[in-house]
């Protein structure tokens, strides 16, 4: 009898301790208990939205719940932003780029969310190095460089708007390349950049790959080079550092990003899931035939990389005195 007790005792001690992993795995796998919202900044078919459309369908069969997008296109992203920084239901993710975490905050005086503090950092999901590009007449490599510094600021450049990658970006170029000074003309969008490259209003851009190389290989445009090392996703560019240009890496990427407040079961469950998806080769294949390299980071690494380029792209703004309303 007293042998019995002993046993029982064992067997309730050991049960009382399986409870707090049992108990925290039913919590994570509560989550979602609804719909999950993936809010993106930009219209449909616009690179933040190819990657979100990307992650969407196969995160929906591994949580077991729909999971839409939704575009809330408007103010660089910055209004979708704002939406899933204010967001409180546990079910509202956004996708963000470069701008809305790194140089925001430091353009816009009356942002309404603030990057460091009012955001969930979930994973750095897909990149893409910019190409720098020009109508296809223009000489390639180094020769470009001495064409550009010849004609000084009689030359201009495109980007999709004040405060975008390729407008901070190309004033950094140009910090990284003597005689280099084209002045700014700022699109809608990388469409209309594309058309004032081919109609001759502008002789240069930075562009993401997907945008850029089916001009380049229509041979309607000059792929100069790409900001930083040679990419798959456009392996026969050269590096702008082939063409003299050192010190300059710079990719566009996309980040999965919820509110500050979103549950420690959420977070856990898609810091799991969202990098493993990221990672399969059926997600890295669709991205790379649409200009992107798939990463699939742990939250530290959108930290990393947050942090490094909103230094970079701080000192830009700071010399060149860049401000929007």
């Amino acid at each position: 009898m007293k042998r019995r007790s002993l046993n029982m005792a064992a067997l309730a001690a050991a049960c009382n301790a399986l409870v707090p992993p049992l108990a925290q795995a039913q919590a994570t796998s509560a989550w979602p208990t609804k719909t999950v919202r993936i809010l993106v900044g930009f219209p449909g078919g616009s690179s933040p939205d190819i990657v979100a459309r990307s992650l969407a369908e196969p995160l929906s069969r591994v949580l077991g719940q729909a999971v839409i997008v939704e575009n809330k296109a408007g103010a660089s992203g910055n209004i979708a932003a704002d939406q899933v920084a204010k967001a409180t239901d546990d079910h509202t993710l956004g996708i963000v780029i470069n701008g809305n975490l790194t140089s925001a905050r430091m353009l816009y005086p009356k942002l309404p969310y603030d990057p460091a503090k009012d955001f969930s950092y979930l994973s750095l999901l897909a990149t893409a190095p910019l190409v720098l590009v020009a109508p296809a007449k223009e000489p390639d490599g180094a020769a470009f460089f001495a064409a550009a510094a010849r004609n000084g600021d009689r030359w201009n450049y495109g980007s999709v708007g004040n405060g975008s990658v390729g407008h901070l970006g190309m004033e950094v170029l140009k910090t990284r390349s003597k005689g280099l000074a084209p002045m700014h003309v700022p699109f809608k969008g990388n469409p209309e950049v594309i058309t004032g490259l081919l109609g001759g209003e502008i002789q240069m851009a930075l562009v993401p790959p997907g945008i850029a190389m089916p001009q380049v290989r229509a041979g309607k445009l000059r792929a100069i080079g790409l900001a930083g090392g040679r990419s798959t996703v456009a392996p026969e560019v050269p590096s702008l550092a082939d063409a003299g240009v050192r010190d300059f890496h710079l990719e566009v990427w996309t980040a999965l990003v919820g509110p500050s407040r979103l549950s420690k079961a959420a977070q856990d469950r898609l810091n799991t899931e969202v990098p493993r998806i990221m990672r399969s080769a059926e997600t890295r294949e669709k991205l790379l035939n649409q200009g992107w390299q798939a990463v699939g980071t742990a939250p530290d690494g959108l930290v990393s990389r947050v942090k490094d380029e909103a230094a970079i792209m701080g000192g830009i703004i700071t010399a060149r005195g860049i401000r929007l309303e």
